[in-house]
């Protein structure tokens, strides 16, 4: 039986060959009949069946016919050794053709075919190297040119370290259509264009500038701001470059000028193809363009949930789906983001039981975001077990991580999120007194959840200088949205404090940033703890936009107890320790577990147990500390 060979197809290079070879024979023989003072025979071009690259270059930058037999003659002594010599021997010697041999050589010259304005002059197709007249300036073909005239398509060297060919970057759905809807009317401007992208999922904006030029039937061209050259002419011969490559690739520039760089919009203004520019928080001026805006904003939950399904396969997100929801609502991540856990995840997970553990992590360590100078981060630590509080209070908490779990279900699939933008996060007071458990109460709450806790710092959020605040504030907000955190905003009546009667401009501006602090609790879409030790302190605006508000106990002398003897660890050696009789001591939860450190250092320090006396010596201590006495009722029968 005769195997049947797969039919290969031709490359470019093997098909635009033969046409070329074809072009430099009629330049030799124009050279030939120069040499030898006869006529060269007329062009007989035979039709090819397609458009040949020199036939093409010519008419997408308007050469003559002069013109382009020069970029001819320019890439015969390249191509072929015998024009070569036949240039060298019509020049004294010199191998590189001049502007004067093509214009006693080559038919239809004109003088302004090298004019600084002309196609060859103005897109760099042929450059002019050292000479003591214009006619005796020897020719050079630009390299990239050359390359393309044999049917290899690269990018010009000169610009690689501030120009790439873009990448394929995952997109939301949503996100796709944005890009095909931006094409349509980008095609439809008529005028040149800037389009201008910016937004909140970072990863997608190069994304959606490149779809963009798909969509346009143009290959996406990169290039970074900041490593554009300085103003001026550099930038001006750069930005000719930039053109010529974007006729030849059929490319679309994409600037990424996310820094706000002045050369950036200096660069769009010497450009004479459409651009898209992906831009920072300040918007660029562009003269003379027809500027187009979009905001590329991250997926939403219910979107998300499709993006994981995609990048995990049916079947595991099948026996995942409530903590795939539980994700796409609390790590607020893009597409291209998803397909890079879903990717470590598969190649790293062994065991099938650590998945769902491992997903979270990643998860959380991807969408991790700075706040460094406003909050600390806090890798939650505490569980359950570490809180001794009334049936009710803990229910009540355990309440909190209900809502915060099940957002995706409730406000996508069921509807209720249709109905409003406000109030869709989940905000908790916690008010007691000082060692009730408030901020371990938080750190439970976010170790179940399995997010970050950061824990905002007051001195430095709040500022004197007018408007700074709120600055502040929005950053805290915003970047706690994008990486999916709890806020815990501890002594929260130093900030959320009640408003009061305007008396000077202090007390104006002062209100102010309450009023945009509720304005932002109701718009914010994450989970908000604030801790006060004085609930009256709080204004009451705030307790009404709160959702949940759990007044921690002093704890009774059972709960002490119980404190106590969740205390002291394991692995910590006691000697005499009665948590009943400890429990007399009237002290927070808190003052226990201080006590209760100091106790065991004093206990090292002995080289032994930890003993009543110990602990009767730390409760002095801290009892001195708060200014308080300790009665005889108290300290009976600890030693």
């Amino acid at each position: 039986m005769t195997a049947v060979l797969p039919i290969v197809e031709p490359t470019v290079a093997e098909v635009e060959q033969p046409l070329l070879v074809a072009e430099i024979a009629r330049v030799r023989q124009l050279l030939e009949a120069y040499r030898d003072g006869t006529t060269a025979p007329p062009v007989e071009r035979e039709p090819a069946g397609f458009e040949a690259a020199i036939d093409r270059l010519a008419r997408l930058f308007g050469l003559s016919e002069f013109e382009r037999q020069l970029v001819l003659l320019a890439a015969a002594v390249e191509l072929d050794g015998g024009v070569a010599a036949l240039v060298a021997e019509l020049n004294g010697g010199d191998p590189r053709p001049t502007f004067g041999l093509g214009l006693a050589v080559l038919p239809f010259g004109h003088w302004d075919a090298l004019a600084p304005g002309s196609p060859l002059r103005r897109w760099r197709i042929l450059e002019l190297e050292p000479g003591a007249t214009l006619a005796s300036r020897p020719l050079r073909l630009a390299e990239r040119v050359l390359h393309w005239l044999t049917g290899i398509d690269v990018l010009d060297e000169t610009l690689e370290g501030i120009v790439h060919l873009g990448e394929d970057i995952p997109l939301a759905p949503s996100q796709a259509r944005l890009a095909e809807k931006l094409a349509l009317t980008t095609a439809a401007a008529g005028a040149p264009t800037v389009v201008l992208i910016d937004g909140e999922d970072a990863a997608a904006l190069l994304g959606v500038a490149q779809a963009l030029a798909v969509s346009l039937g143009r290959l996406p061209l990169v290039l970074s701001a900041s490593a554009l050259p300085p103003l001026g002419p550099e930038l001006a011969a750069f930005a000719r470059l930039v053109d010529r490559e974007a006729i030849l690739s059929q490319a679309l520039p994409v600037l990424d000028a996310r820094d706000g760089d002045a050369a950036a919009a200096a660069l769009v203004d010497e450009l004479e193809t459409p651009v898209v520019a992906v831009v920072g928080d300040v918007l660029p001026r562009f003269a003379g363009r027809v500027a187009l805006h979009r905001t590329v904003d991250l997926p939403t939950p219910g979107e998300a949930c499709g993006l994981w399904s995609k990048a995990l396969g049916v079947a595991r997100t099948a026996e995942l789906s409530g903590q795939v929801e539980e994700i796409a609502q609390h790590f607020r991540l893009g597409a291209a983001a998803i397909d890079a856990v879903a990717r470590e995840l598969t190649a790293t997970t062994r065991d099938e039981s650590e998945f769902p553990k491992l997903l979270k992590r990643l998860c959380r360590e991807r969408s991790r975001v700075g706040l460094e100078g406003l909050a600390e981060r806090v890798d939650p630590a505490a569980r359950w077990d570490d809180l001794v509080l009334p049936p009710a209070h803990t229910e009540l908490l355990h309440e909190i991580v209900c809502h915060v779990r099940h957002r995706t279900q409730v406000y996508e699939r069921w509807g209720f999120g249709a109905r409003t933008t406000r109030g869709l996060g989940v905000t908790a007071l916690f008010a007691g007194e000082s060692g009730t458990g408030k901020t371990l109460a938080a750190e439970v709450i976010a170790g179940e959840l399995g997010l970050d806790l950061y824990r905002i710092d007051l001195a430095a959020t709040v500022s004197k200088y007018i408007g700074e605040t709120e600055k502040n504030l929005r950053r805290v907000f915003e970047t706690a949205e994008a990486g999916g955190g709890v806020l815990l905003f501890d002594e929260a009546d130093a900030l959320f404090g009640k408003r009061g009667e305007v008396k000077d401009g202090h007390d104006r501006y002062a209100n102010l940033e309450i009023a945009y602090l509720l304005q932002r609790m109701e718009s914010y879409r994450g989970l908000a703890i604030l801790t006060t030790n004085l609930r009256s302190n709080v204004d009451r605006a705030f307790l009404r936009r709160l959702r949940f508000v759990v007044q921690f106990p002093f704890p009774d002398p059972a709960q002490r107890a119980e404190i106590w003897r969740r205390t002291f660890p394991a692995a910590t050696p006691v000697d005499g320790i009665d948590p009943d009789v400890l429990a007399r001591l009237a002290t927070s939860g808190g003052s226990i577990r201080a006590i209760a450190l100091s106790a065991a250092f004093a206990a090292a320090e002995d080289g032994g147990a930890v003993k009543p006396a110990h602990v009767l010596q730390a409760a002095r201590a801290e009892y001195a500390k708060a200014e308080r006495p300790l009665t005889d009722a108290e300290t009976e029968g600890i030693a």
